[in-house]
């Protein structure tokens, strides 16, 4: 990164501006990138506030139309922002809202989710935050309307989705749950809450609680006996979220038949590390022989988090000083234990002042009490640096080049998620993944990537089984699953869950690698004995986020 900053252009300012917009129009998404000045409330989620979004979208998608790029930066601002704003509209054309209800990144989790990211250090934080639990009804009711007008148009969910999302409900209202629990924990840094704030807050989580028992009686008695029976959202959609995911434009059927052939290489990997484990060892065998060294064991979240925590300092301060240029405020990497119990890891960036660093969450699920230090040293460094965090903190670092949208907002799952993966497999060949459990714990993560490419397009499309069976469907593709995967149980069907209501997201991590090792590949024929990886991972990364068609037309220029 230079240290010149950039004048802002035409382009950058319409980029600033998109950005603003959102951040009124969506305040979680606010919150996400540190701006508190929406902190208090939500956005409109009904019919009509969907309406406004996508008008201020076709706005600033003509805007960009008649700017001109003025330099390189443009260049690529214009094309990624354009794409991203286009695919919005596709997605509302295909009326995708009046469906859009998951199990993981629908708004019945963002409502929620959004104070996981609030500051608490005092009173006025938390009076902020009483605010924001007292507008959860008229969130949640907004995005009822919405559900509601896609039951009257035929526009559903799979009934999966709303049964199992209606079971977390109950685990986020329940006495002992999110919304009780967040309420009696208010503990700000300078000491008691004012008794009219702590009763404020005990009076507005309540009512959240409330509104989001109606959503899960909506979601019961009006969405489940309407939504639909089949999981499989078909190939003209799912070729949207496709685009939505990657920032690119695949061949379905090719990528379904490449993922056919990698799961049988990360299959054929894993033998070859099992044996080294334990001669003769199936993988099967090797994992069940790691699984009994309790020397590589966690026990309890409060040394998974120490563990973690530890693992990922070690990482930040060796690579910073060998691989990598990392500025002061992206050493700082929090591991945090979520204060959910879904299943999920997930990666959240700094604010854009690094007041809030970035931070590495991990959903425990109720019952997990133990953690293989084998199995999971690959997803410190998918979160952590190399991964997500070097690349998301670097974009937000990197102000004097880039527009706020391309620092905070731009990229995709794709290339995030492939850098992530990129990253692990970066990490085996610097050697800290020497040991043969480490490297099947990463090859495990791995061959589950491949096998989601296979799984989510077989479902979504109802490809025919690989066993000659008939169509995929849920059912196989939980089989599918167990077979590829050493998890627990309840991570496995938590995963499938997700993959069958978010299509497209879940192949987007390993076709996302694909294309980042494709390009750097490209780079390195093209520039022959001058090409240097550490130059390639600056220009790359110093991009900030983009979709990986305009990564890779960024780095042919």
């Amino acid at each position: 990164m230079t240290d010149e900053t950039r004048t802002p252009t035409q382009i950058d300012k319409i980029a600033d501006a998109w950005v603003d917009t959102l951040a009124e129009l969506e305040p979680t998404l606010a919150t996400y990138i540190g701006r508190s000045e929406y902190n208090d409330r939500f956005g409109d989620y009904s019919p009509a506030g969907q309406e406004r979004l996508v008008e201020e979208g076709r706005k600033t998608l003509a805007a960009l139309d008649a700017a001109i790029a003025d330099d390189d930066v443009d260049i690529v601002t214009k094309e990624d922002l354009s794409r991203e704003i286009q695919l919005q509209l596709d997605l509302h054309d295909a009326r995708w809202h009046l469906r859009d209800l998951n199990v993981i990144a629908s708004h019945a989790q963002d409502i929620r989710s959004a104070f996981d990211l609030m500051p608490t250090a005092t009173s006025d934080d938390w009076s902020v935050i009483a605010k924001r639990l007292g507008a959860v009804s008229g969130a949640v009711g907004g995005y009822i309307e919405t559900l509601r007008q896609g039951i009257s148009q035929g526009v559903v969910p799979a009934r999966r989705q709303v049964t199992e999302v209606a079971t977390q409900i109950a685990r986020y209202t329940a006495d002992n749950g999110f919304f009780a629990s967040f309420a009696a924990d208010a503990a700000p840094d300078e000491g008691q809450l004012p008794a009219s704030l702590a009763r404020d807050l005990a009076d507005n989580a309540n009512a959240a609680r409330v509104a989001y028992d109606e959503l899960a009686a909506f979601l019961t008695n009006e969405l489940a006996p309407a939504a639909a029976d089949k999981d499989a959202v078909g190939r003209e959609l799912y070729a949207l979220h496709s685009r939505r995911f990657l920032g690119a434009t695949i061949d379905l059927d090719e990528t379904y038949e490449w993922g056919v052939e990698e799961l049988a290489r990360m299959v054929a990997e894993q033998e070859s590390i099992a044996n080294e484990i334990k001669a003769g060892a199936s993988v099967e065998e090797a994992v069940a022989f790691l699984e009994r060294d309790t020397s590589r064991k966690l026990y309890g979240t409060e040394a998974l988090q120490k563990w973690m925590q530890e693992t990922s300092d070690r990482a930040v301060t060796e690579l910073g000083k060998t691989h990598f240029d990392i500025a002061e405020p992206i050493r700082k990497l929090e591991c945090m234990i979520a204060p959910t119990k879904e299943g999920g890891i997930y990666y959240t960036g700094p604010t854009d002042d690094f007041s809030r660093p970035g931070r590495m969450w991990w959903s425990v699920p109720e019952g997990v009490e133990d953690f293989d230090t084998w199995r999971e040293l690959t997803t410190v460094y998918h979160e952590g640096v190399p991964g997500h965090h070097l690349q998301i903190a670097q974009a937000v670092y990197n102000r004097a080049q880039l527009n706020t949208y391309r620092r905070l907002l731009g990229g995709t799952s794709g290339h995030a998620e492939g850098w992530a993966l990129y990253a692990e497999r970066l990490m085996e060949q610097l050697g800290y993944l020497s040991d043969p459990a480490d490297r099947l714990g990463m090859l495990d993560g791995q061959r589950m990537r491949a096998a989601r490419v296979v799984l989510d397009i077989g479902v979504h499309l109802e490809k025919p089984r690989p066993d000659g069976e008939g169509p995929w469907d849920a059912d196989f593709a939980l089989e599918f699953m167990l077979r590829n995967v050493n998890m627990p149980d309840e991570f496995v069907k938590f995963e499938v869950n997700r993959y069958l209501g978010w299509p497209g997201q879940a192949p987007s991590y390993k076709v996302g690698q694909r294309i980042w090792e494709q390009l750097r590949d490209e780079v390195a024929e093209r520039e022959g004995d001058a090409f240097s990886i550490k130059q390639f991972h600056k220009r790359a990364l110093d991009l900030g986020g983009v979709g990986l068609d305009t990564l890779r037309s960024a780095l042919s220029r």
